[in-house]
């Protein structure tokens, strides 16, 4: 095998030799398109959690073999994944549920009377859980370039009252892929003191990230959009407001000591470091399998990685810009650099039914509706004319507001390039051809009828 070959040959993943089942009855290898909702496990992944499941035991809980030998694990994890980040002396790694579980613990962690800074274009799970723990937030309209957005920040500061203050953003959009000038933005923010946590869960599957260079004081992502499955995710970075905080959970192993006292009450002594806001039997097995994702995304070397989803991207965009019905969907315009996620718009389409023809006439999954990101997507949609729907149920509207939705599609380490052009090519047959199959609304969906649609031009 050549040198290039080596380069371009996706990861093994679970799943690349799935077979579905189309409206006509034919099978087809299935193309999951939709790795930023759920990426496919990592076949490496797999087989280190199959490898380690005899052995599994009780963590900083029992004095046997098993027990002890999945608590060095469980470290062993932590550990593993301070590395991938480039963690600083003194950080820490606190293993959460996911990112919108990360973020909802560092939002109660953060100190009264902190203000946050978070722009509209966030996903809800960056965007919500300030304000659900009672924390005033001021947010910052969609900018419409990079040096905007950092000039919005730098003015929004500015004006600001004295206190704490925290930055919330995203490393890479989950509704266009874009990536956010992540160290400017942090530079801009510690200037006037504010610190700032970064929601990688699109970034970290795609890009090497340093918390050191990029100088973020925490970082959250998932396990599950990293090539890991077993719902869990990460919270890292500077210790001193997380140890303040009083615990996410209050239970087991959070706890230093518990004594009565003699008035009949309770004196709880709560622990520092990740044990405070990991109560509970830890998930052990979330926690391997996203150590096991980063070593085998650092050994594949992310240089290589990025240059082929870098390819991807670039045949995506060309696939598509040959189809004039078809429209992109940018914040930061059509060349900004991006992750492999890209939504669109397709003029005479509503996107719930050309996605549910993507899947029945061709095996492709992808994702419609506004994708938990609704300021954003009615941003970038403005007046598009969204086309009404024979079936399915779009993202709820705003009372007195059409529905609006959208498609992405979006990939990563083990996505080959037939399922790119395969995509391109039911783009194209869709749009000249229209769908082969009559739709119907099923349970909010469209479905494919048993009846051929009519108009639909042969060969």
């Amino acid at each position: 095998m050549s040198l290039a070959t080596e380069i371009c040959a996706p990861l093994a993943v679970l799943g690349h030799d799935v077979q579905v089942p189309l409206a006509s009855g034919e099978k087809v290898g299935y193309a999951a398109l939709d790795y930023a909702a759920s990426s496919p496990a990592l076949q490496r992944v797999w087989d280190d959690v199959a490898a380690y499941a005899p052995y599994y035991g009780s963590v900083h809980r029992g004095a046997g073999y098993l027990s002890q030998l999945s608590t060095d694990l469980f470290e062993q994890s932590r550990r593993t994944v301070a590395d991938f980040l480039d963690l600083r002396d003194g950080d820490q790694v606190v293993f959460t549920r996911a990112t919108t579980d990360s973020l909802n613990l560092l939002a109660g962690a953060v100190p009264a009377g902190t203000r946050v800074f978070a722009f509209e274009t966030e996903h809800h799970a960056s965007l919500l859980p300030w304000a659900h723990a009672g924390l005033e937030v001021t947010y910052l309209r969609a900018p419409r370039s990079r040096e905007e957005a950092v000039a919005a920040l730098d003015a929004a500061l500015a004006g600001a009252p004295e206190g704490p203050k925290l930055l919330c953003v995203t490393g890479a959009s989950n509704v266009t892929g874009e990536l956010w000038p992540v160290a400017e933005l942090t530079a801009t923010a510690h200037r006037y003191g504010a610190r700032v946590v970064l929601d990688a869960a699109q970034l970290a599957p795609h890009h090497r990230v340093s918390v050191r260079e990029l100088g973020v004081d925490w970082i959250a992502f998932s396990g599950h959009k990293i090539y890991a499955p077993f719902g869990a995710g990460v919270l890292a970075g500077r210790a001193d407001w997380l140890d303040a905080a009083e615990p996410y959970l209050a239970g087991g192993g959070a706890t230093r000591t518990v004594a009565r006292e003699t008035d009949g009450s309770v004196a709880v002594q709560w622990h520092t470091g990740p044990a405070r806001h990991e109560a509970g039997s830890p998930n052990v097995i979330g926690a391997y399998s996203i150590a096991s994702a980063c070593r085998a995304l650092t050994e594949a070397g992310w240089d290589a990685l990025e240059a082929r989803e870098q390819q991807l991207v670039a045949r995506l965009k060309a696939g598509l810009a040959e189809v004039p019905e078809v429209k992109v969907l940018n914040l930061f315009g059509a060349d900004s650099a991006r992750v492999g996620v890209l939504s669109f718009v397709v003029q005479g389409w509503n996107s719930s039914h050309f996605s549910a023809a993507l899947s029945a006439e061709y095996g492709i999954g992808v994702r419609d509706g506004l994708f938990c990101a609704h300021p954003l997507v009615r941003t970038l949609l403005g007046d598009e004319d969204v086309a009404p729907s024979e079936c399915g149920a779009p993202e709820p509207s705003l009372p007195g507001e059409r529905s609006l939705n959208a498609i992405r599609v979006s990939f990563g380490a083990g996505t080959p390039d037939e399922h790119i052009e395969r995509f391109l090519t039911a783009v194209r047959e869709l749009v000249t051809d229209g769908a082969a199959w009559k739709y119907r609304n099923e349970g909010g969906r469209c479905v494919a009828t048993v009846e051929v649609a009519r108009g639909r031009r042969e060969g």
